[in-house]
């Protein structure tokens, strides 16, 4: 007999949630503690003092690179960065058809065609040193892909990725035509380093499911830019600072928030399903936006401390405090990303993740299948006579 029944199969939370589905060696979020790490190291403490090519090739490689490795690293994935001639051509009319949705749901068709143009085989039919090739081919690819078409959609034409330019500060100038200033470089650079990985979120585990059925690498990555695309996912940087522009001015604060709050709306940018302290991706790019100070930050710190005050009085006993998306979306403001590329610039960082678990997914040949409860009407019920 195919299938579970209910004797037999396990009660598990909604959602998943604090169930172990795998062992990974990648990271992991300590969320009582208010930490996350890449591997041995802080992820934090890695944004703050190491370049992302370094943090990429630890996703990948396991370890950071010396001197040496990083230079052979930092030219392999530059020289991976530009799109072959039918994926370009075909990148107008996938803007076009995406003019409305946005770049990110054209993302999901252009790296499907860029992975069926490269001739991407299923995981489960290559091997490690196979699947690691397409994987840097799709990370390096993304932002190129990402930009052009922000660009198309404006009206503007896509501009070409320098291979000089780290990566970070190479996004930047594919999306606005002009070389960043290094302030605003290594600021987005901090911030795509902090967000390469976090657990098994809902992304990266929709990821290595699709990996666990022996998918193609773009396959799975497309899987994992649907799942970042929900607003109670990866869709929060904008509207975090919709929020701001909502309540618009201090005295409007309180206001503005016990509203929402008794109505039982959510406040974007706040809260988290892992952490029960602030979020220390929260704190980091707090601490970015102060740094280049202004009205804006001003404000934002304001409106951080008033809602945590007011929460901690109409929900007493839980702990809210700023996600990494309430910054985030002020940092990417102040670094002159349109809103609309908040997401996708999300996406661009979290492809890295997104890969090394699909890379240490494919190691294992068994798929994910877990089981769900009917709660239907019973059966077998008889078919009724057609009339």
């Amino acid at each position: 007999m195919n299938g579970t029944t209910a004797a037999t199969t396990p009660d598990m939370p909604r959602g998943l949630a604090g169930v172990v589905v795998t062992d990974t060696a990648i990271g992991d979020v300590r969320g009582r503690e208010g930490f996350y790490h890449y591997r041995q190291y802080s992820a934090v403490e890695l944004a703050r003092t190491r370049g992302f090519e370094d943090v990429w090739h630890l996703m990948f490689h396991g370890e950071l690179p010396d001197a040496g490795q990083r230079a052979a690293f930092v030219e392999q994935t530059a020289q991976l960065r530009r799109l072959p001639d039918d994926v370009r051509e075909a990148l107008p009319a996938i803007a076009r058809a995406s003019v409305v949705s946005g770049p990110l749901a054209g993302l999901r068709t252009a790296l499907s065609l860029f992975g069926a143009s490269q001739g991407f085989r299923p995981v489960y039919d290559i091997d490690g040193t196979w699947r690691r090739v397409d994987a840097l081919a799709a990370c390096a690819v993304v932002p190129t892909l990402l930009t052009a078409l922000y660009r198309l959609g404006q009206g503007l034409d896509p501009v070409a990725p320098r291979d000089d330019l780290p990566y970070a500060a190479n996004y930047l100038y594919m999306l606005t035509g002009s070389e960043p200033d290094p302030e605003r470089a290594r600021a987005v650079e901090q911030y795509l380093i902090s967000t390469i990985d976090h657990g098994f979120n809902a992304s990266t585990f929709t990821a290595r499911v699709i990996t666990s059925t022996g998918a193609d690498v773009a396959a799975c990555l497309t899987g994992a830019i649907g799942a970042l695309s929900g607003p109670l996912h990866g869709g929060a940087p904008s509207r975090a600072l919709d929020t701001l522009d909502a309540i618009g001015t201090p005295d409007r604060i309180d206001p503005w928030i016990r509203e929402r709050v008794r109505a039982g709306e959510r406040i974007m940018g706040f809260g988290h399903p892992v952490y029960r302290t602030e979020d220390p991706r929260s704190r980091m790019l707090r601490s970015i936006a102060q740094g280049f100070g202004g009205p804006m930050v001003d404000f934002a710190v304001e409106v951080e401390a008033r809602v945590e005050a007011i929460l901690a009085e109409l929900k007493p006993g839980r702990e809210l405090h700023t996600n990494v998306e309430f910054y985030a979306g002020v940092v990417m403001e102040l670094c002159g990303l349109p809103r609309e590329m908040f997401t996708p610039t999300f996406a661009a960082a979290r492809v890295i993740g997104w890969s090394a678990n699909i890379l240490e997914q494919a190691e294992d040949s068994k798929i994910i299948r877990p089981a769900a409860r009917y709660v239907g009407p019973p059966t077998p019920q008889p078919v009724p006579t057609r009339r």
